[in-house]
């Protein structure tokens, strides 16, 4: 009985051990995301730009969209601008704007002094939505295809490399028709 207990912390350490060693293979900069290849969650939420008119899934564009996650609040939300500026501006894609846990007058003058690179924003002031989304905070960014699917989910601040490397080529997939 003895010799069992002392074998019992020599265990505990190389179970522990496994899965450490595990961990250092992990890709720590994806999360994966359940809603990959699944309709957007349905919401009726408030328009920044028109008030308290209600909106739906239905007003979003029946053609590939990028859903993007932001915040007055959220530096690297205004590091991502001019990458949404300039492909609004160059009529790459329509960007639809989900201002996440923020007040509207915030959000409106952000983007007064910012600009506004979306097509159209919704408000998601308590954050219910972000949850149904699987959001961890701003910025996200989503892209849907024309059929209202999730294909595509990138987690943090989109620079330029990650624009062309992983955006740009996202969204030709599912031009193309594939799940990019």
């Amino acid at each position: 009985m003895k010799n069992f207990k002392l074998y019992i912390p020599v265990a505990v350490f190389a179970v522990l051990a496994v899965f450490m060693w595990q961990g250092l293979f992990l890709d720590t900069r994806t999360l994966p995301s359940v809603l990959i290849d699944r309709p957007l969650p349905e919401f009726e939420l408030r328009s920044l730009e028109m008030g308290d008119r209600l909106l739906t899934t239905a007003d979003l564009p029946d053609e590939p969209f990028i859903l993007n996650i932001w915040g007055s609040y959220c530096l690297p939300c205004l590091q991502e601008n001019p990458i949404f500026m300039s492909a609004k501006e160059r009529g790459i894609i329509p960007i639809i704007g989900l201002n996440y846990k923020d007040r509207d007058d915030a959000a409106r003058n952000w983007l007064d002094i910012n600009g506004n690179p979306f097509d159209l924003n919704i408000i998601d002031d308590n954050g219910r939505y972000g949850i149904d989304l699987g959001v961890y905070g701003a910025p996200e960014t989503f892209l849907v295809d024309a059929n209202g699917v999730i294909r595509f989910k990138h987690i943090g601040v989109i620079n330029y490399r990650i624009w062309e490397d992983e955006i740009m080529p996202a969204i030709a997939a599912i031009r193309a028709g594939g799940n990019s």
